[in-house]
């Protein structure tokens, strides 16, 4: 973890789900692995559940230092440009620092009920809902919430295919959401990777204090990390990839994503805008693999494919 005292400025839009993933993609080109999307309102239920409504929220979070000035202004050309396209709005600054991370995120959420047997639960409050797996979690900065409906959907389909004593892994794990709760449905391992080596401590202290940190391994990295040591070479039944559309492309056409599908095996792609999903859907006929199953909520789409 770094220091407590760090600074972060946040450059955030609210926008509806089909420009969500065009702003994201624009402010990732100036903070990678820094870029969140979550709905914007969590409707409280009687039973002291939440459900995720309204646009979309997207956020950047760039460190206070020299370069933050030039860096500002060119993603404030970059947004420009995009306006352009379509009309945005004006974006929200605000300054953070790294301790405030996870008091902000306290503000806005509740357990959130996901597929027939998942609560999601912030770390600081109780599972209203003793018949559902609790994934208890704190962000810290690195990201996998739960509350938009990429994440919701993958969460949906690890519940239903994973199986007592599979290996899973984790392309992308953010916070470690998907890995956690494919352990606590039975899983015996997962292994999760990121390109932001914070996100991987992130996601091994969520594991722990899920008390599943036996099963769970983490590195730094992306596919290549799981096609060699220390963490690989390795195939598993289920791979779960939850980024943006043309990552998702690039990663299957130039990667060899799919080679770390087990004969047999099922890919979750997440991430996709319903007007990418064509695109995703080519470049997996293109690694060999076939569509078997789609989930859809709004403009969001994730895609299950099959390893023949």
């Amino acid at each position: 973890m770094t220091d407590s005292t760090e600074r972060w400025l946040e450059i955030s839009l609210e926008v509806d789900g089909e420009m969500a993933e065009a702003v994201a993609e624009v402010l990732a080109r100036f903070a990678p692995n820094r870029v969140v999307l979550e709905s914007t309102h969590i409707q409280d239920q009687p039973d002291g559940e939440g459900v995720p409504t309204g646009p979309v929220r997207v956020a950047a979070y760039f460190p206070v230092d020299e370069a933050l000035e030039a860096t500002r202004q060119r993603v404030e050309e970059a947004l420009w440009h995009l306006h352009v396209i379509r009309p945005l709005p004006q974006p929200a600054y605000r300054f953070l620092q790294e301790a405030d991370w996870a008091e902000a995120w306290k503000f806005a959420y509740r357990p959130i009920a996901v597929g027939e047997r998942l609560m999601i639960v912030p770390a600081w409050l109780e599972n209203p809902d003793p018949q559902r797996i609790p994934l208890v979690l704190d962000p810290g900065m690195a990201f996998g919430t739960g509350t938009h409906p990429t994440t919701q959907m993958c969460l949906a389909e690890v519940e239903r295919l994973t199986r007592p004593g599979i290996r899973v892994l984790d392309v992308g794990c953010g916070s470690g959401i998907l890995s956690i709760a494919a352990l606590k449905l039975g899983a015996a391992e997962a292994i999760g990777v990121d390109t932001d080596p914070q996100a991987v401590a992130i996601s091994e202290e969520n594991a722990a204090r899920n008390g599943v940190a036996a099963g769970f391994r983490a590195g730094a990295g992306s596919v290549e990390a799981l096609r060699q040591p220390p963490l690989g070479p390795v195939q598993a039944p289920l791979v779960l990839a939850n980024i943006l559309a043309p990552i998702l492309v690039k990663l299957l056409d130039e990667a060899g994503l799919a080679a770390l599908v087990a004969a047999g095996g099922r890919l979750v792609l997440s991430g996709i805008l319903e007007n990418q999903a064509e695109d995703v859907a080519a470049a997996v006929a293109r690694a060999g693999m076939e569509i078997v199953h789609r989930r859809q909520i709004e403009d969001w789409v994730t895609l299950t494919a099959k390893k023949a």
